[in-house]
């Protein structure tokens, strides 16, 4: 069980450490999202070049490698379902391929509830539609939204070690978005779809 868990666990890191948002960047000959806006390589900052195409691609590949992880950790193994959603996310977050500078987590974190439990992924991606689609800001969605997944999951009677996978993961998101709760609090935080100031041009893609 130690060496199926331990190839779960680096399975999923690896598969969380590609970022989609540099990679559909570069296959679309977009600026580096690390260049501009928040920095962040996430949905969310690729939609301020304006190309909403590179967007829900970059959306699609983070969300979809978080519930492939899962999926193939529940068809292998499902004792390590848990331990393949955390490293999955941290993977993300600290990614090897990226000099371990990740984003955020929120796509890849909703694609890991999906894969958990469709009502725990609904339900969280539920709250973050509702404060981002209302006040605009998906920081503050994404902080709504973590605060909400592990009240989720133990409302629908979770295991145990799945309600504490989605508090760390929620724990680590709040983390992420320390700058982000700064800026809100001081009324300086960019509203989606906000595009930064001449956002600079990506050298390698020249």
């Amino acid at each position: 069980m130690g060496v199926i868990s331990g190839l779960a666990a680096a399975a999923a890191y690896l598969l969380g450490s590609i970022s989609f948002a540099i990679v559909v960047s570069r296959a679309m000959r977009l600026p580096d999202p690390r260049s501009y806006g928040s920095g962040n390589p996430g949905t969310t900052n690729v939609l301020r070049t304006g190309h909403k195409l590179a967007a829900a691609l970059t959306l699609a590949g983070d969300a979809g490698k978080g519930w492939l992880a899962v999926w193939l950790a529940a068809l292998f193994a499902p004792a390590t379902i848990p331990l393949a959603a955390a490293c999955v996310f941290l993977g993300h977050l600290f990614p090897v391929f990226h000099r371990f500078q990740g984003g955020k987590g929120v796509a890849t974190a909703a694609g890991v509830l999906l894969g958990i439990d469709l009502w725990l992924g609904l339900g969280t991606i539920a709250a973050w539609a509702t404060v981002a689609l209302v006040l605009r800001y998906s920081s503050l969605a994404a902080l709504v939204a973590s605060a909400a997944a592990p009240l989720l999951a133990w409302y629908l009677k979770m295991a145990l070690e799945v309600i504490m996978v989605v508090g760390f993961m929620a724990l680590l998101l709040v983390w992420r978005h320390r700058d982000n709760i700064a800026r809100l609090l001081a009324g300086k935080e960019a509203r989606i779809g906000a595009k930064p100031p001449s956002p600079p041009e990506d050298p390698s893609a020249a």
